[in-house]
């Protein structure tokens, strides 16, 4: 068997050839079009043995992986970055990455990724190109609403792209440019409308075939378009082998930082596909508003001890406040500013400010007197 190793540009394809010994066998360079990789089969067919090839996911692996695997070759994608910590390279080209490429493949250590089907392929292209509109659609809008804001014209309907902000953007007075702006974004977001009823229609049809749509739409928060959005994002679900999994391919996961006794929680990894990071987060938003999430929760239990604990009980007692206390609250050190060397600069957080900034050489104010004197007085 033969091992080959990809490396994938605008213009080129790197091929490095290794046989079953790890000999190196042939280093060439192949157009990445259809023409290309029909003369690279063609080349590589002469040695008269199978091949095994590999290739970094990227774009445009997806159409070499297809193209070969036609002509009866087997094509493995390996995981960028993984392929980066499993060899380290001090010097990096496109020939020595295609060698690097075919070395893990003749020694089984290539980091493969899942390749969906061309199902679930263009499952996603039509939930994504939704989505891509959507966003189109919402920067028209704020365009909009922008210039109405330019030329002093407030917002007073709800809905501005309804059927009275229709007639207050007709009776506006905008000048040129920005009335041929306007007409031009209204008619825009016209069709974009258009092509987005017409995609939900299809996504609807298609999601009634598909086995994990009809599970999801149980779930309260989550329609047509969201479900078929998760389920092509996470595709076969039988390649996770538990839950914990699934989730860590969400990104929605926080980030782990452990040494030790210590253990600390960051943000979200957001690692994984972004369409279904949106679409989880989206019908989060929407179930929150469900009936469902509003009956009122059972009372917890709480320990002897954890109801003094807990901040902002009327029934804790808390010792009240001194004046001393408060003045020597938050002491930071001085900081010398640099136009001024001779003085000292004080934080806001110092009470204690205006003692210090009395002038030098004066003795200490004496203590006036007593409060009761003061109210006779």
């Amino acid at each position: 068997m033969l091992h080959a190793g990809l490396d994938l540009s605008r213009k080129r394809l790197d091929v490095c050839l290794i046989s079953e010994h790890g000999e190196l066998v042939e280093e060439f360079a192949a157009p990445p079009d259809a023409d290309g990789l029909r003369v690279l089969v063609r080349r590589v067919g002469r040695h008269g043995a199978p091949v095994r090839a590999v290739i970094e996911s990227m774009t445009g692996a997806r159409f070499v992986h297809d193209t070969l695997e036609q002509f009866g070759w087997e094509v493995l994608i390996a995981d960028a970055q993984k392929v980066k910590g499993l060899a380290p390279l001090a010097c990096k080209t496109d020939k020595i990455d295609a060698r690097v490429l075919a070395v893990l493949s003749e020694r089984d250590l290539v980091p493969t990724i899942w390749l969906p089907d061309p199902r679930i392929r263009s499952e996603r292209e039509q939930a994504r190109f939704r989505l891509h509109l959507v966003k189109h659609k919402s920067m028209l809008k704020h365009r909009i609403h922008s210039t109405m804001l330019s030329f002093g014209h407030p917002c007073p309907v709800s809905d501005l792209f309804g059927a009275a902000g229709r007639e207050l953007l007709d009776r506006c007075e905008i000048p040129d440019p920005w009335r041929q702006t306007v007409d031009a974004s209204l008619e825009l977001i016209d069709y974009l409308e258009r092509q987005v009823a017409e995609i939900n229609r299809d996504l609807k049809a298609s999601g009634a075939e598909h086995p994990y749509v009809p599970l999801l739409l149980t779930v309260p928060g989550i329609g047509w378009v969201l479900a078929f959005t998760i389920a092509s994002e996470i595709g076969d679900i039988t390649r996770f082998p538990t839950a914990t999994k699934l989730c860590g391919y969400t990104g929605l996961c926080p980030r782990v930082h452990q040494s030790g006794e210590k253990d600390r929680r960051g943000p979200l990894t957001k690692q994984g596909p972004k369409y279904l990071r949106w679409a989880m987060l989206e019908s989060t938003m929407h179930a929150v508003r469900h009936p469902v999430y509003a009956e009122p929760l059972p009372a917890q239990q709480e320990t002897p001890g954890q109801t003094a604990r807990r901040p902002g009980r009327p029934d804790r007692h808390r010792k009240k406040a001194h004046r001393s206390d408060l003045a020597h609250a938050h002491q930071q050190p001085a900081l010398r500013t640099h136009s001024c060397p001779g003085r000292r600069r004080f934080s806001s957080g110092r009470v204690t400010a205006l003692l210090e900034l009395r002038p030098r050489g004066r003795p200490p104010m004496s203590p006036g007197p007593p409060a009761e004197e003061a109210i006779e007085r």
